[in-house]
This record gives structure tokens, C-alpha cells and sequence, in this order.
């Protein structure tokens, strides 16, 4: 744990207010959920709570069942993180940041498909671009996205191949409801 020398007092309805800094650094906008841990110490640790990490065994697998039907590699996201990925080395994305562009794709709440004009790197220090991404949304919430990678031929992904990818990424959106 790093110290940050700020000190922040609690308010009469048990409020504390993060600073600007850090929600930045730590990429924590306003409405995300942040999941209370306390220790034998009596430290109290705020961390962000991600649906999608909490289903990170479940995700891997449903990851490596989609790179099997579409040989294309697959990387399943929460909102920052990179939580599964398949049909690629897992130790170039699984736990790296993911991209503005794909931070976008989520914000919009609206499935990105390649194009001979447009194309978007999922994750800033892959070289790889992705021809899908669907946001992966539950009780209208964003916690994360499908993102299908472009295989060794980088052919334009057909119809099927889309809709693969947006049915996974409601399906995954069901489960964070529960």
C-alpha cells in the first residue's frame, strides 16, 4: 500500500470525499462502485468493485469457447482491465489497461465493427486492432466488452462473426445481474 499524504475527515453522514487526483489516476468516475475492505489493523481499503472480475473463471471459459467457433482471438474487458482473453498470449493482455478508443466504444454503449476506414487497439500496448466490440451491459449498467481481434488474414468479419460477439456480450450482461 502507497501513502499519498492526504488526509480527508469524515462528514456527520459518514461521507469522505476521494480527491480529484486520485479518481483520475485510478480511473474512478462518479457512479462507479467501489467494493469496502477492512483489516485486522483497522485499515478501511476502497477498491473498485468489477462484475466482470468477479466472474473471471466463468469469463475465461466462454472466452476460449468464442476463439474456438470463430478462430479469432478474444479478450473479454471490465471497465479498465483486460479479464480474460483466448487465442492470444494471455501475458501480453490479461490485467493491462484498456484503450481510450475502447473506453469510448463503452461509453457509447454501441458495438464497434471494423471497417477499410476505421479500426481501434483494444489495448494501447498490443499490436493487434480489433474488427468487434460490443459493451457488455446488465442492469443498464457498462461493465465491460466482448472484443474480437483480428486473426492472421485480417479479413472484414462476417455477419455471423458480429453477431457472435454481440450475443456474447448480452449474455455476459445477464450475468453480472444476478
Amino acid at each position: 500500500m502507497k501513502a499519498t499524504g492526504i488526509v480527508r475527515r469524515i462528514d456527520d453522514l459518514g461521507r469522505v470525499v476521494i480527491p480529484k487526483e486520485i479518481r483520475r489516476t485510478m480511473r474512478i468516475r462518479e457512479g462507479d462502485p467501489l467494493e469496502i475492505y477492512t483489516d485486522a489493523d483497522g485499515e478501511v481499503i476502497f477498491k473498485k468493485y468489477s462484475p466482470m472480475g468477479e466472474l473471471a473463471e466463468f469469463t475465461s471459459q466462454y472466452a476460449e469457447v468464442l476463439y474456438k467457433a470463430m478462430s479469432m482471438p478474444v479478450l473479454i474487458t471490465d471497465r479498465d482491465h483486460v479479464v480474460a482473453a483466448s487465442g492470444i498470449n494471455k501475458r501480453e493482455v490479461i490485467d493491462k489497461h484498456i484503450s481510450a478508443a475502447l473506453e469510448n466504444v463503452m461509453e457509447n454503449r454501441s458495438g464497434f465493427v471494423a471497417s477499410s476506414n476505421a479500426s481501434l487497439s483494444p489495448v494501447d500496448s498490443l499490436d493487434k486492432k480489433a474488427c468487434i466490440a460490443y459493451p457488455i451491459i446488465g442492469n443498464g449498467d457498462v461493465s465491460g466488452c466482448v472484443v474480437i481481434l483480428f486473426n492472421e488474414k485480417e479479413e472484414m468479419p462476417t455477419q455471423a462473426e458480429i453477431k457472435l460477439a454481440e450475443v456474447a456480450s448480452q449474455f455476459l450482461g445477464k450475468q453480472t445481474e444476478e
